[in-house]
């Protein structure tokens, strides 16, 4: 137990790089017109960062988001370059044991203020809002549909980026209102086509992704792909052998986290409370159990 919580990172430190940003999961640092981007340990839920670690956790982020990079290459252009310590400039190899793994050096893009999220499947706050009123993020849908339904075809939800608390949602045309027309129907088309792909891909792996979330940007006025992709904390995971409408499903995703701190009663406002270690570890091997399924490779 100790050395696992001795591996665990949450928070870098890289004296003489500049820090570009810190999120709620990744530090980002700049080098001139390139970003470094290093995945910790942190997990946040509710929008609040949990003081825990989740071993690995920022290893699988990064090494998911590497392997979508390649497999989605023939589908569109992306942020990245490489996540090979020795390729870095040498101002960062001092910090070799903070970045190996975990990090990756990705070309700065100018990104698109919009979370472009596709759902294929019913679940979470869309199906809270269907049953409300047959609409997701008011996108009407044909009546009759369960929890965890298969939707007819995969749509496109778009959201602002909140810095801080809740993203929210928006319609395409308040979107198109934010970036140009022309842009939106790019990035709604984007979404959809790599989610069709990936969706696709990730079936023949014994996983259904019910849902992600996308970040673009422009790198010399081309649209790419940037930030995670297709990971446990912008998707929803649930394994294909256990799938059964009408419920709730089984993920590989941090929903377990979510479920936990609804069981105790948080009222979801910072401090967040510390994970009871088994909790954590349990969320660890779904992260890493969602890597070897889509990989085929052990972290």
């Amino acid at each position: 137990m100790q050395s696992i919580q001795e591996s665990i990172i949450l928070e870098t430190s890289l004296s003489g790089v500049e820090r570009f940003s810190r999120g709620k999961v990744r530090d980002v640092y700049r080098l001139g017109d390139q970003l470094l981007i290093v995945a910790t340990d942190r997990l946040s839920a509710f929008d609040v960062v949990l003081p825990t670690g989740i071993p690995d956790k920022g290893r699988v982020l990064t090494q998911m988001s590497i392997f979508w990079f390649d497999l989605l290459s023939n589908v569109t252009a992306t942020h990245f370059l490489t996540a090979d310590v020795d390729a870095y400039p040498a101002v960062l190899h001092p910090f070799r044991a903070q970045l190996e793994g975990r990090s990756m050096l990705v070309k700065r893009a100018d990104m698109a203020p919009i979370e472009c999220v596709a759902r294929g499947y019913l679940a979470g706050s869309g199906w809270k809002e269907y049953r409300a009123g047959g609409t997701v993020c008011g996108i009407p849908l044909p009546k009759g549909l369960q929890e965890s339904s298969k939707l007819p075809q995969p749509i496109f939800t778009p959201s602002t980026k909140a810095q801080t608390g809740h993203d929210e949602n928006i319609s395409f045309e308040q979107m198109a209102g934010i970036v140009g027309a022309d842009t939106a129907h790019k990035l709604r088309d984007l979404t959809l086509a790599i989610y069709t792909r990936a969706a696709s891909y990730a079936e023949t792996r014994g996983i259904i992704i019910a849902d992600t979330k996308f970040e673009f940007g422009f790198i010399d006025g081309k649209l790419v792909l940037g930030d995670e992709v297709l990971t446990p904390d912008s998707s929803r995971f649930w394994p294909l052998d256990a799938y059964k409408p009408g419920q709730a499903q089984n993920s590989y995703d941090k929903q377990y986290v979510r479920d936990y701190l609804e069981e105790i009663r948080w009222n979801k406002q910072p401090p967040a409370p510390a994970l009871p270690p088994e909790v954590a570890h349990r969320t660890s091997e779904k992260y890493r159990q969602a890597y070897r399924l889509l990989t085929g490779k052990e972290l």
